[in-house]
């Protein structure tokens, strides 16, 4: 199979540029300034900036939503408004606009009827699909009774109805909790597998890290930078070596061989994971051993928290032990028996 930078064009822009005007034709808003891009069969493209960078204007030009200014965008060899393209495109937009009384089932029903589809292979479909995006216990939900993260969900399998061959996602993770993210992300490498092309525009710089292949960084509806995301992130003037643990002599042996080539030593320790690493690995851990506690690496907090927990117990024992003692009392229980009376 050809790697993405043999493959054909599928996505193409040519000094394309967007100027939003006023209610008097004048000139206002510089959207986006004269955009070269080409992306390839098989690949996930990643549209980095911040808001208002020019992102969605972009996107909306692709699908030809918007007319631009000047210069042109192409799909699969074609202008992006022509209507035959369409069918072709699976698209996500970053707020999904979907008939609220339909349940999930129903609304892939409709999108399939749309497309044509027979009726055998959009049962099949939206089965497949309601599966696949993990809604299958809330599939006779009405969509008005979804999360952020389930509309969310609903509104990517909507946009997969017609198996499409280009799929444009805008802000995929958006409202979706640490696992719906994880999730989201592993099916996105997942339709790339099936040599789906996808563009994907986030400025959640983490998420587009992990499933890209190249990227693109919009500043001001300027195209910045461009490339493979692993040269891109690679930090050339330091080197990094991973071993299994060494004993502190060792370390101190390794320390004074690079120092001695007249290198420096900036660091040397345990590597650290990353905030969404760890909390996936406790969600698991806790469905595998339900009822059991994750440790945390620092045991001296977790030597307090028991030794918080004795002494709080003890108090207790010994509050209850006084309160047993005062109820024995003579002129307690006296004065007891007088309110009896």
């Amino acid at each position: 199979m050809d790697t993405p930078e043999k493959s054909e064009v599928i996505i193409e822009t040519r000094n394309l540029t967007k100027i939003y005007r006023d209610f008097w034709g004048r000139r206002k808003v510089p959207a986006l300034k004269a955009l070269d891009l080409e992306i390839r069969k098989g690949e996930i493209f990643g549209l980095l900036g911040p808001n208002g960078s020019g992102k969605t204007t972009t996107i909306k030009l692709l699908l030809g939503l918007l007319f631009p200014t000047s210069g042109e965008s192409l799909i699969f060899g074609r202008a992006a408004n022509d209507v035959s393209v369409k069918e072709r495109i699976g698209y996500l937009p970053e707020e999904s606009y979907l008939y609220r009384f339909l349940n999930a089932e129903e609304t892939l029903d409709f999108y399939g009827r749309l497309f044509d589809m027979p009726a055998a292979m959009r049962r099949q479909r939206v089965a497949d699909l309601i599966e696949m995006v993990g809604l299958t216990r809330a599939r006779r939900r009405q969509l008005k009774e979804y999360s952020k993260g389930m509309t969310r969900r609903i509104g990517l399998a909507q946009a997969l109805i017609n198996d499409p061959e280009v799929i444009i996602l805008d802000e995929p993770t958006t409202g979706l909790d640490p696992i719906g993210i994880r999730e989201m992300k592993d099916l996105i490498l997942h339709l790339k597998s099936e040599g789906k092309t996808i563009l994907m525009c986030s400025h959640l710089l983490a998420d587009v890290q992990d499933v890209c292949d190249r990227i693109g960084v919009l500043y001001q509806g300027e195209l910045k930078e461009l490339g493979r995301v692993s040269d891109l992130v690679q930090v050339s003037d330091r080197t990094e070596i991973c071993t299994s643990t060494l004993s502190d002599a060792t370390m101190q042996k390794v320390r004074e061989v690079i120092e001695a080539s007249g290198a420096m030593v900036q660091a040397m320790g345990h590597p650290t994971t990353t905030l969404e690493d760890l909390f996936l690995k406790i969600i698991r851990e806790s469905d595998a051993h339900p009822g059991r506690r994750v440790r945390g690496s620092d045991e001296s907090n977790d030597s307090k928290l028991a030794d918080s927990a004795k002494s709080a117990e003890s108090e207790k024992s010994t509050a209850s032990s006084d309160a047993h003692s005062d109820d024995s009392k003579p002129g307690k229980s006296n004065k007891s028996g007088k309110q009896g009376r």
